[in-house]
Order: structure tokens, then C-alpha cells, then sequence
């Protein structure tokens, strides 16, 4: 019964590590080398992490520095960049390229805002289904009398207080995200 509550409370916890990676992943106006994350980056006919080929610097509050380790890897990184969602044009000098992050205007910031608001409405969905998966579990076990009706109301009752905890937890990440977002 233990282990099962740690297995809920580990799987809820990847929930809010991926909603958290998802957070450093948006372009918030101030330069950040996670929106660079997902971009990969053909690499001898291999598709690299961006990170791998090259080191990414934050020179300025609105600028990112990409310097390859490999010079011949400029155009390739260009061109994931370039393909990659991340919405800006990438400025090539011959040795590094610069992302310059225009500053946000305020339309966007709302829009921005609304996704992370939908970032974490999905995470609460995902931790209400992890729920629901274990409260199954739960019931299963005491019908085929592995566990007492009072073991499962305890059951029930701590993945309850797992559930509220995580999103709580979604929910201040989610405050956070914004305010940085509106602040800027």
C-alpha cells in the first residue's frame, strides 16, 4: 500500500517537473538558453541537442550568444534554429549567431499568459487522472480482499491530500510564470 502512495506521489511529481520544463521553455522577453531546449541540430547526419554542438551564452538581458565548437556546424545551427518554433530570426556574423528577444508587447505577454494558464490546467488534468488511475487501483485491491474497507478510505484520503498538494503546487509555479511574464 506504501509503495503504491509513492508511485502516485513520484508520478504526480514528474507531472509538475514536466509543466516546469515546459515553463522554462517559453520565451518570457528576457533572453533564457531553455527556449533553445527542443531544437536539435544535424550533426553528421544526426540530430543533436543544440546544447551539444555549441555553449550558449546570455551576454545581454535580450540576447542570446550561440558560439559551435565546431565552426563548420554555423549554417546547420542557423537553419534548426531557423525551422524550430521559437519565433525569432537568428543573425549570423561569420563565428556566433545572436538571438535578439524583441521586448513583449502587451497582447502578447496576455497570450502568453493564457498558455501557461493552459500549461497548467493540463498538469492538474494529468494529476487528477494519475488519481483516478490509483483510486482504481485501490478499489480492485479491497474487492479481491487484498486491503479493509478502512485501508481504503485511508488510501483514498492520502492520494486526496497527494492530489490537492500538486495542485497547489501547479498552481504557484503557475503565479510565478505569470508575474514574470507580466513584469517584464
Amino acid at each position: 500500500m506504501k509503495e503504491q502512495l509513492t508511485l502516485c506521489s513520484e508520478k504526480m511529481n514528474k507531472t509538475i517537473q514536466a509543466l516546469k520544463n515546459e515553463y522554462a521553455s517559453i520565451r518570457a522577453g528576457r533572453a533564457n538558453p531553455a527556449v533553445l531546449d527542443k531544437v536539435t541540430v544535424e550533426y553528421y547526419g544526426a540530430p543533436t541537442p543544440i546544447q551539444q554542438v555549441a555553449a550558449i551564452s546570455v551576454p545581454e538581458a535580450r540576447t542570446l550568444v550561440i558560439q559551435p565548437w565546431d565552426i563548420s556546424t554555423l549554417k546547420a545551427i542557423e537553419k534548426a534554429i531557423m525551422v524550430s518554433d521559437i519565433g525569432i530570426n537568428p543573425n549570423n556574423d561569420g563565428k556566433v549567431i545572436r538571438l535578439q528577444f524583441p521586448p513583449l508587447t502587451e497582447e502578447r505577454r496576455k497570450e502568453i499568459v493564457k498558455n501557461v494558464l493552459k500549461f497548467a490546467e493540463e498538469a492538474k488534468v494529468a494529476i487528477r487522472s494519475i488519481r483516478r488511475d490509483f483510486m482504481e487501483k485501490f478499489k480492485a485491491m479491497k474487492k479481491s480482499s487484498e486491503i479493509t474497507e478502512d485501508d481504503l478510505k485511508q488510501c483514498e484520503k492520502d492520494i486526496q491530500e497527494l492530489t490537492d498538494k500538486f495542485c497547489k503546487e501547479i498552481d504557484v509555479a503557475a503565479k510565478v510564470k505569470e508575474k514574470e511574464i507580466m513584469e517584464i
